[in-house]
This record gives C-alpha cells, structure tokens and sequence, in this order.
C-alpha cells in the first residue's frame, strides 16, 4: 500500500502541536475557576497544586532511562495519551487527593511530550530548516490554544455545561486523536542513534545557562505578570482570558516570521535583542502606574517568549547529534528548577515590594544578556562558545 505524502515527520509534529493544547489548554484555562468552586481550593492549596504540577518537570531527565524501553516517537504518543486520560479524569475528582493525583498525572504526560517533541525536532528537522518551522509549530498550537479559549469562553459566558464535562470532551477528543495518530503513522527513524547515558558536557555550558535562566524569566511572567495585574489593576478573569487570546492571535502571525528571522540573522543577535527587550518590560512591570500600558508590557512579554527559539536551534548547532534525547531531557530539569525556587522565594518579596520582584526579573535578563553574547556568530560543533571556562580545556 502507497504512503500518502503527507505521512511524514512534519505532519506528525504538527498533529502532536494541535493535541497538546487542545488537552492542556483546556486543563489551564479551567482550573482556577474548578479548584475553587468544586474543590474548595484556597490561594495555599492552588500554589501547593502547581508545585506539585512542577514535580514531573524535574524528572523529565529520566527520559533517557524510558528510551531504553521504547522509542521516542512511541514515548512522545504515550505521553500525549497520559496527558489526555489526566485532562479528561480531572472533573470527575473535585477532592483535594483527586485533583492532585490528575494534576500529577496530567503533568507527566505534559513535561515528558515536551522533552521528546524538542528532540524529535531537532533530530527530524534539518539545522537551515529548524527556526523556520519552530516557529510554525508555535503558531500551530497558539491557533489550537485560540481556539479553545475562544469556545470556553462562549459555553461559560452562555451555556451552562459543567466542568467535568468539558474537561471530558477535551481530553477524550485528545485521546481520541492519539490512537488515530498512532494507527496512520509509521514508526520514522531518526538519523543518528541517541545515547542511552545520563550526562552532562561541559562543552554545552552555555546551553544549560541560558536554558536555567529562560526558566527563570518565564516563572516571572507565569506567576507575577499575571498576578499584578489582578491585585494592582482589578483585571477580571475575563480581561484576563481577553489578554490570552490576544497574546495567542499575536502569536499566530508572529512565530512563523520570528523563526524566519532567527535563521536570517542568527541566534546571537536574536537573543540580544530579545534581552534587551525584557529588560526594558521588566522595569516596565516595576514602574508601571496604568492599566493599558501594562496590558501592552504584558503583550510584548508573551511575544518575545518565541524567539526562545534561539536557544534550541544554537544547541541543534553545537550538539553531538547522538547527545540530543538526553540532552532534551535534562535541560528540562534545568529549567525547572527556577519553577521551584522562584515562586516561592519572589512571593515572599512580593509581600514586601512588588516591583523589587520585576528589578530582579530585569536583573536576570541582563544576565541572559551577558551570556547570549558568548554565542559565536556562527556556532557550530567545537565552536561552542567565544569564551571558554577557566577550567576549560
């Protein structure tokens, strides 16, 4: 029997890119309002609720020991599954142990999807082709996220359909898709055989900084961006939900072009310049006195979160193409680490002074900065870097 010649590594990737917002989009745009009116969930229990959510994310490192087992393409579906069983069990647990076990469940398909999609990118996608088609993707999932909101939004503002239904359809239409996907798709091989080792190379320390530091700049826009907007400016959660589709339309048209960009002008300038950037919206956030104008930073922050980017593509550059899987892996674990730490540690400043939380933001993108500027003009495997470590060989 003929393959179609859609049948590919790219079409695969890009059905991946539709089921995972489709299913977690639905689980985050629903779970406040859930966890409060049927869990009876106070601001304690959501915090100790996403710390759990975090847990998987720093797991994500034992991937390698899963592809002992079975191949990446096979784990990338049977994470998306776990992930859509989460969704779709959610509503019907509405109890403190219920939602914690779904909210575990749902995340480890989650942080391990993630984890195997960036390998399997970067292995199936040559190195010219790479930021082009990231960025597809990005708008891929920003239409499939638009989407979702957009319908929540009708079915809450005028239907009344309770959230264990929603949460099923979801996650059931996820699942649904998964096996399908599953039964069209062949097993592709991926070019160079991945180690099967758990490592860390010295000659990709640049690579794991920027990866703990792009962490750590998107705990302040996950956690605190939002929440000032909330406590400082009275925005509802329907300006809310208003300013995620906004971000995810931007992105839509964006990401694809920003991708272009990258592969034109290199992942050096590009990080530069989206640095730069942030330091000037982070000491926005700090000084900011008006709604509008925090609104438009807020925007701009969410935008400037694709030209991310970058820092695959360079370690797609720098990379030993055998090291890719388990370096995807722990790089993930790197960068949850500061979802750990910085939630809880900001917070507590917070309480205290609100901007010193976006001068430490502002702090921390400089220092991105700094190390963006290490990034060879045109890095490449044994040019890693224009300053090597003093220990360095």
């Amino acid at each position: 029997m003929k393959t179609q010649p859609w049948i590919n590594e790219r079409s695969l990737l890009i059905i991946m890119s539709v089921i995972l917002p489709l299913t977690f989009s639905t689980w985050v745009v629903l779970i406040n309002n859930f966890a409060i009116e049927q869990a009876a969930y106070s601001g304690a229990d959501i915090g100790f609720l996403h710390s759990i959510r975090e847990i998987p994310g720093f797991l994500t490192f034992t991937v390698i020991l899963v592809l002992l087992i079975i191949s990446e393409q096979m784990l990338a579906m049977v994470s998306l599954a776990i992930l859509s069983i989460g969704v779709a069990l959610t509503g019907f647990f509405p109890s403190s142990i219920g939602l914690l076990s779904t909210t575990f469940l749902m995340s480890i398909g989650f942080h391990y999807f993630e984890a195997v999609k960036q390998s399997l990118v970067l292995q199936w996608i040559p190195k010219k082709d790479s930021p082009e088609f990231m960025g597809k993707l990005l708008a891929v999932r920003s239409f499939t996220s638009l989407i979702i909101y957009a319908l929540f939004w009708i079915v809450i503002e005028y239907f009344s359909i309770a959230y264990q239904w929603l949460y099923l359809i979801c996650g059931g239409t996820g699942l649904l898709l998964v096996i399908g996907t599953m039964k069209i798709f062949p097993k592709f091989k991926t070019p160079v055989e991945q180690s099967k080792k758990l490592f860390m190379r010295q000659k990709y320390w640049l690579y794991y900084v920027l990866i703990f530091l792009s962490g750590a700049r998107r705990q302040i826009f996950m956690v605190f961006a939002g929440f000032l907007m909330v406590e400082k400016f009275n925005y509802s959660a329907a300006d809310i939900s208003l300013l995620f589709l906004i971000n995810h339309l931007i992105n839509l048209y964006a990401a694809p072009r920003i991708g272009k960009f990258i592969a034109k002008i290199g992942e050096r300038t590009t990080l530069t310049i989206e640095y730069c950037a942030l330091i000037l919206v982070f000491s926005g956030y700090a000084l900011v006195e008006n709604a509008q104008i925090a609104a438009i930073l807020y925007v701009i922050d969410h935008l400037f979160f694709a030209m991310a980017i970058a820092i695959k593509t360079y370690f797609q550059k720098i990379a030993d193409p055998a090291d890719i899987a388990a370096t995807s892996g722990v790089s993930f674990t790197i960068s949850h680490i500061a979802a750990v730490v910085i939630p809880a540690a900001f917070g507590i400043i917070w309480l205290t002074s609100p901007s010193v939380v976006f001068w430490l933001g502002a702090a921390i993108a400089f220092s991105s900065l700094i190390a963006s500027r290490n990034i060879p003009e045109s890095p490449a495997e044994g040019n890693e870097v224009i300053h090597k470590l003093m220990f360095s060989k």
